[in-house]
């Protein structure tokens, strides 16, 4: 009888209808669909990726999963374009516990490189470009692809009030089983698929899926895309080059911090009288000093390399000989 997946979609409805049961699917990709020139559209990108470790400039992308859709305005999902997935070979083996919780192994990805033409095109003409946490998977977009510098980003799990909704956490897997589903975790399409099918979901708590059930807030912010995760993607920088430095300083500004917390306790008059504000901006004048003797400051501005921390040092003795 189990041979009869007729039966068993019967069988799963019957008991999804019961309030003592509770029926997970198997996750599906969607089938790409054709644009209606008639209905107002716009194009995003949701983005995974795997990697051999969390420092987006150390650590290397071993796989690349991305899905093009269409939404309307009030941010309802029409249908999926397409879908991107390559494999890369790091330089360095991939980590057993990277193998373990992803099963990418060394093997599946020899003579693998992602065709950074591929990405651009693929990209050029979505609006938003949406990641599971995206601060950590923009840090290794980035700097494979400047092309995603000069997009949007918003991050659909710290954009979305999901414990508003009746969820208890914004766990990827955890917001999928909510959604009735469940996939292949740890792998970069299909967890792509995954967040695809949750700003589908609509919310039993108010009838309506995710994106625009949070609109509302992003239409207090003049927003016309919908969803909360569209209010960051307003704020993003329109020039990469200014962000790049913004970053560059901060990341400088960070090093100082450790720096000044690690050597001896040497107290001034700004440090004495307990000034929080004031002893940051200290902190940060002396960044600007490190940038005026580093000239363009960190190369990446987020390197923490032998090299760097040497150059760090060297500005800092130079630094202090000058006081």
């Amino acid at each position: 009888m189990f041979q009869d997946t007729s039966s068993l979609a019967a069988m799963a409805e019957a008991l999804s209808q019961s309030p003592d049961y509770r029926v997970l699917r198997r996750l599906m990709a969607r089938l790409p669909f054709t644009p209606s020139s008639d209905q107002e559209t716009k194009t995003a990108v949701i983005l995974d990726t795997e990697t051999t470790g969390l420092d987006a400039q150390r650590n290397e992308i071993i796989e690349l999963g991305m899905v093009k859709f269409d939404y309307t305005p009030n941010g309802n999902i029409v249908g999926v374009r397409d879908t991107f997935s390559a494999f890369n070979e790091p330089i360095d083996p991939i980590p057993a516990d990277i193998t373990d919780l992803t099963g990418i192994s060394d093997e599946l990805v020899a003579g693998h490189r992602i065709d950074a033409v591929a990405v651009e095109k693929f990209v050029d003409d979505a609006v938003l470009i949406i990641a599971h946490h995206s601060q950590f998977d923009r840090g290794f977009a980035e700097r494979y692809w400047p092309v995603f510098a000069q997009k949007a980003w918003a991050c659909s799990a710290t954009e979305i009030e999901w414990r508003k909704y009746g969820f208890e956490g914004a766990k990827l897997g955890y917001l999928l089983h909510g959604a009735g589903y469940f996939h292949q975790a740890h792998r970069a399409v299909d967890d792509c698929n995954a967040l695809l099918e949750i700003l589908a979901f609509e919310l039993p708590t108010i009838g309506r899926p995710a994106r625009p059930a949070a609109g509302e807030r992003a239409e207090e912010n003049g927003s016309r895309v919908g969803g909360a995760i569209a209010v960051r993607a307003q704020k993003s920088p329109q020039n990469p080059r200014l962000s790049m430095e913004r970053r560059q300083r901060r990341k400088t500004q960070e090093l100082v911090r450790r720096r000044l917390r690690s050597r001896p306790r040497r107290r001034n008059r700004v440090s004495e009288n307990g000034d929080l504000p004031a002893r940051r901006r200290a902190a940060n004048a002396e960044a600007d000093r490190f940038h005026a003797v580093l000239g363009k400051g960190l190369r990446t501005g987020c390197d923490t390399s032998r090299s760097n921390r040497s150059a760090v040092r060297s500005a800092a003795a130079e630094i202090n000989a000058r006081r």
